[in-house]
């Protein structure tokens, strides 16, 4: 028991630390604008990993967009034009959060047409369930049943 608590210790030990991968000579000297950085950053997909955001991933270019958002800042831009800035330059597929408009409109409604046609054929099953009730057996089947239990306790 004791050697298992020791290898737990140890595995817990060696495990990495979550931590953002914003490198100290990337933070900015006003903390205010690395917060506002940090909340850009966080809604902007890693282009590289595509499951992370800049501000997680340590793929280079990730930091390169981490580079740019705060140089926007520094230059003066609201957050909204950093977001301009970077969507107009990669392309929608950079925010983590698509946009609500016409052209991503099949892409929110997906999961609600997903759950409706599902909720549609559970109903239409549970229908058919209740609809299809087995028919009462005739006087032979009941007969025969009848002869195939006593055979089986007779044995």
């Amino acid at each position: 028991m004791r050697a298992l608590r020791s290898a737990l210790l140890a595995l817990a030990l060696l495990m990495p630390v979550a931590a953002g991968a914003v490198q100290p000579e990337e933070v900015m000297k006003d903390p205010t604008l690395e917060k506002r950085a940090r909340a850009i950053s966080s809604g902007l997909r890693c282009l590289v990993c595509q499951n992370q955001s800049i501000d997680d991933s340590d793929a280079p270019l990730a930091r390169d967009l981490r580079l740019i958002v705060r140089e926007r800042l520094r230059q003066g831009d609201d957050d909204d034009s950093v977001l301009r800035y970077v969507v107009q330059r990669y392309g929608e597929f950079v925010l983590l959060r698509p946009v609500v408009a016409w052209h991503t409109a099949f892409l929110w409604l997906t999961p609600v047409l997903v759950v409706g046609l599902g909720g549609l054929a559970l109903f239409a099953t549970s229908r058919r369930r209740k609809a299809s009730q087995p028919k009462a057996l005739s006087a032979a089947e009941e007969a025969a049943v009848a002869d195939l239990m006593r055979r089986a306790e007779s044995r």
